[in-house]
């Protein structure tokens, strides 16, 4: 992955007429491609998937802070520090997103009793739920990858303070939910890669637990 800093002359800012070609903007979209395959090979495991995650969303975070993405060690650390921390937090959402898979197809069959309006509720309870997860997600690539339990009480107070920006990342997950989907199955891995970058660009401030100032949008 290649860096998108621009070389500047003397200590001032980058020239603000500096532009971006179509091979920057191609480079980037490779980048968050192979971003997303290599997230989805780290969580084939399912038990790695918190860890393949924070370590993504970490790098993100690098990216859109510097202009240039961790190198292959610094990535491989983070992903191997996180692995036992995260195992736990992959077990809850695989739990988590099965009971509500399972309670959702019985609501669409008609097993048991609500019909469409309890259907809708749960709908929306589970897209929701998606969207703090993004949020957790952002607030993990903020903190190198790490720290959940810090990150999700972080992200429940981000998002009772601020909701429209909860509705938002609720709509990114939804929407990379209806892409999975839709394309062919060989595209999500890549599509991964895009959302995480969605997340962290519909978020703002990709580490809210710190204080840090709100991050450059995505270019």
């Amino acid at each position: 992955m290649a860096s998108r800093a621009e070389p500047t002359s003397g200590a001032g800012p980058p020239e603000a007429g500096g532009r971006r070609d179509w091979r920057d903007v191609a480079r980037d979209a490779a980048d968050l491609a192979l971003l997303g395959i290599l997230l989805t090979l780290a969580a084939v495991p399912l038990l790695t998937a918190a860890a393949a995650a924070g370590t993504a969303s970490a790098a993100v975070h690098d990216w859109t802070r510097t202009g240039s993405w961790p190198s292959a060690r610094t990535t491989v650390r983070r992903f191997g520090r996180s692995v036992l921390p995260g195992a736990p937090v992959s077990l809850l959402a695989l739990v988590g997103a099965a009971l509500l898979a399972a309670d959702l197809a019985a609501l669409a069959t008609g097993r048991v009793p609500g019909g469409p309006a309890a259907l809708l509720v749960t709908v929306l309870i589970a897209a929701s739920l998606a969207g703090y997860a993004g949020l957790v997600v952002v607030e993990v690539g903020g903190n190198g990858g790490g720290r959940w339990r810090a990150s999700a009480r972080s992200a429940a107070r981000a998002c009772l303070d601020v909701p429209t920006r909860w509705a938002a990342l609720t709509g990114v997950v939804a929407l990379a939910g209806l892409l999975a989907v839709l394309v062919t199955p060989v595209a999500v891995p890549i599509l991964a890669g895009y959302t995480v970058a969605a997340l962290h660009a519909v978020a703002g401030r990709p580490s809210l637990a710190t204080g840090a100032t709100p991050s450059p949008e995505l270019p």
